[in-house]
């Protein structure tokens, strides 16, 4: 995974802003979409890696965090249109878009907006727009709302604190992220954290009767959870998936919010599959 860690971070002028990117591998272009206070740096590499086999995988910041500049804003069509001016810059008319938690619900607004952009959805740990009924667990806030996380608190977060094989993986996955990370650039305030929310404020609130247009979207759509998910709960997908007219959905036993750092291998594979079968 050498090259993975030696990537050169780039930068794409998008006029008023300029989007920090990196890009691994050749073949059909993957965004990756991160999550709530994600980097650059805090996507597994040995996901990364494995996905960079047959995809070329573009990881990103969002306006205003890590290392783009610009500012974040708690509207999501907005956020979604880096998605839109990344591609433009890059020249690249057709993508995979792959959510993970936050980055879910901006995908999800990305592949509603960008229909001729967006030829599959990849939602990681995420929930559909709308009202759930699941709410997310206080242990989330206890942990997430710190400015610095340490190892446990990243079990808490994306793995399964009650399965020693998930906590095992908590730990290999740490140990590949965390052999180059630049926690500086990771948001640690709370006025930071707002306009996160303020983002999934808005998608509940469904301005865009998102919810109704995500059931009736002919854009194949692959959702991936575990089945202890403190975030986003899987349950959510329960009484909405039946309503869907071209979704997959795999759920791991003993997983909590970052199924694809638990299970990299697999979950890479689920992906591969879905990108070249549907």
């Amino acid at each position: 995974m050498k090259k993975i860690y030696d990537a050169e971070t780039r930068f794409a002028d998008a006029g008023d802003r300029k989007i920090a990117y990196r890009s691994y591998g050749k073949g059909k272009a993957v965004f990756f979409v991160n999550r709530f206070r994600g980097t650059l740096d805090t996507w597994d590499p040995l996901f990364i890696a494995l996905m960079a086999k047959k995809f070329n995988v573009i990881v990103f910041d969002y306006s205003g965090i890590g290392s783009s500049t610009g500012s974040l804003t708690p509207d999501l069509t907005v956020v979604a249109k880096d998605i839109k001016d990344l591609a433009d810059v890059l020249k690249i008319d057709s993508i995979v878009v792959l959510g993970w938690s936050y980055g879910g619900l901006v995908a999800q607004a990305a592949t509603l907006l960008y229909p001729n952009l967006v030829t599959h959805a990849v939602l990681i740990g995420t929930n559909p727009p709308g009202q759930n009924e699941v709410p997310i667990e206080q242990a989330f806030f206890d942990a997430a709302l710190k400015p610095l996380n340490d190892f446990e608190d990243e079990i808490v977060l994306f793995f399964e604190p009650k399965s020693e094989s998930s906590k095992l993986a908590a730990k290999a996955s740490h140990d590949r992220i965390h052999k180059k990370i630049d926690v500086k650039k990771i948001p640690s305030t709370m006025d930071v954290f707002q306009l996160y929310f303020g983002g999934g404020d808005g998608f509940r609130e469904d301005a865009l009767n998102f919810r109704e247009q995500i059931k009736k979207t002919k854009t194949p759509i692959l959702i991936i959870s575990g089945d202890h998910d403190i975030s986003f709960a899987v349950e959510n997908w329960y009484s909405f998936f039946n309503q869907m007219t071209n979704a997959q959905m795999v759920v791991y036993s003993g997983t909590g919010h970052g199924p694809q750092h638990q299970f990299p291998e697999l979950t890479s594979k689920h992906i591969i599959n879905f990108v070249k079968y549907t």
